[in-house]
């Protein structure tokens, strides 16, 4: 009798632990959030930013998700959300995360994300400029989110060329081998030439593209166009300037 209490004993610990892993394996299941889009929006805080453009920055992308074409194009999609996490980058190792991973599923979420990217402040002000470090941090954020996207995408703005750091090249390799799509937004205020830059040595993978813009003042209506086309999947014309 002694025996077969022991083995019953044993049979239900070992139930409870299986019940337990796949309760677990559920949770875990269940808590990857299908969404049509994760997108991993990357600005510049190099040391060329000053104060007054990077608000122009954060002002652009927060007015962005507040504008009604931006949620149409969110909602139009076959999960009807996406998410989105921002960060701020300069150096090789120079990231500061100012907001986490949010879903955008109705107009209350919209806003909610307008508001924590307004309410966001500068932590970083120089330090050279790696877009490829910037490339490398962003794909560190992917596994930190609870969604599954339909597409992956990195968005960088940006007003100058890498200068610090690994090899651009080498980063955007490795950014594409995992099947996630690089899109720019350069800003011309600094190197009038920068679209070509970004053309050739940044923006990658299915569907890439890049609108840039002449000057910081500019850079909420291309945010609005480059959030549109990147949402709905519909890329323009690469190297579409906005004023």
């Amino acid at each position: 009798m002694a025996d077969r209490t022991g083995l019953r004993r044993r049979q239900f610990v070992g139930l409870s632990g299986a019940a337990a892993l796949a309760a677990l394996a559920g949770a875990k299941a269940k808590a990857a959030e299908p969404v049509d889009l994760q997108l991993v929006l990357a600005v510049d805080a190099s040391g060329s930013v000053s104060q007054y453009r990077f608000d122009l920055q954060r002002d652009g992308y927060a007015a962005a998700f507040r504008n009604p074409q931006v949620l149409r194009a969110i909602f139009s999609g076959i999960n009807q959300s996406i998410a989105i996490t921002m960060f701020q980058w300069t150096g090789p190792r120079l990231h500061a995360l100012v907001v986490p991973w949010m879903a955008i599923r109705d107009d209350a979420s919209a806003r909610a994300a307008a508001d924590a990217i307004q309410a966001s402040q500068r932590h970083i002000f120089g330090g050279g400029t790696s877009i490829s470090g910037a490339m490398d941090y962003a794909m560190t954020l992917f596994p930190t989110g609870e969604f599954s996207g339909t597409r992956r995408v990195i968005d960088i703005s940006g007003d100058g060329a890498n200068n610090n750091g690994r090899s651009i090249v080498a980063a955007r390799e490795d950014v594409l081998k995992a099947g996630v799509t690089i899109n720019g937004l350069p800003i011309l205020a600094v190197e009038p030439d920068l679209d070509d830059y970004f053309e050739q040595y940044v923006i990658g993978g299915d569907g890439a593209f890049m609108i840039s813009t002449k000057s910081y003042e500019n850079f909420a209506d291309a945010i609005v166009k480059k959030l549109i086309a990147e949402i709905a999947a519909v890329p323009p014309n690469s190297g579409l300037h906005t004023g």
